[in-house]
């Protein structure tokens, strides 16, 4: 991550068990339960928020003129855009007008996973990026500055070797963070150095994929 000024100090958790909430999140299983505090990062950044057909109650309260159709989402799946400042639509005077039925995008959002990863979130996302710099793990055991370790080691592997990947990887932050968390225990062998670029790049995909059958299986 860039060097960036940081106000505070803000309690990010024990990583192993933030780690393991992150992936049940991801596995759609539940939400992250983020001390954001008054930090409004994510609703002033740009992100549209999409919207599944289960989200029918945070729908039906925001005005249809900000609802769209985007391409390569999921029939029936639908995406809020910001405003011309980067704002959701749905924040007012400083707080998710919506924030009991708000969407399970945003239940599911959690800008740690870029401190995880070490990482910033991309470009335009200052105030973003200004709470990842804040953000300070705890490591109660051995595990969790091992997996911390892992998850880095797999997130500066897939940013700086996109060439050892035989299929498309990510490229933006997001994206190489959340391969990262789904991929983090290629990491973990001590034998990883080992082995060649083909032959990590090929791990990491088989995890990934490994990971991501247990949500369609």
């Amino acid at each position: 991550m860039t060097a960036l000024a940081s106000e505070s100090i803000v309690a990010a958790g024990p990583f192993s068990a933030w780690l393991r909430a992150m992936r049940r999140s991801l596995l759609g299983n539940e939400g992250m339960d983020v001390p954001c505090g008054s930090c409004v990062g994510c609703c002033v950044s740009g992100y549209s928020v999409q919207l599944r057909p289960e989200d029918r109650q945070a729908a039906a309260r925001i005005p249809a003129t900000f609802i769209v159709s985007a391409p390569g989402f999921t029939k029936g799946h639908l995406t809020v855009r910001p405003l011309s400042n980067g704002s959701c639509p749905m924040l007012d005077d400083g707080k998710c007008s919506i924030y009991s039925v708000r969407p399970q995008t945003c239940l599911d959002y959690d800008c740690r996973i870029f401190a995880a990863a070490g990482i910033d979130a991309g470009e335009g996302k200052d105030v973003i990026n200004k709470r990842v710099h804040e953000w300070r793990f705890s490591y109660p055991g051995r595990a969790d500055e091992q997996e911390h370790a892992a998850v880095r080691a797999a997130a500066t592997f897939i940013r700086d070797r996109r060439e050892s990947f035989t299929v498309r990887v990510p490229a933006g932050p997001m994206g190489i963070a959340v391969f990262a968390i789904k991929s983090y225990e290629v990491f973990l062998d001590v034998e990883i150095g080992d082995q060649s670029d083909a032959d990590v790049a090929r791990a990491i995909i088989e995890a990934v994929r490994a990971f991501d059958s247990l949500q369609t299986g």
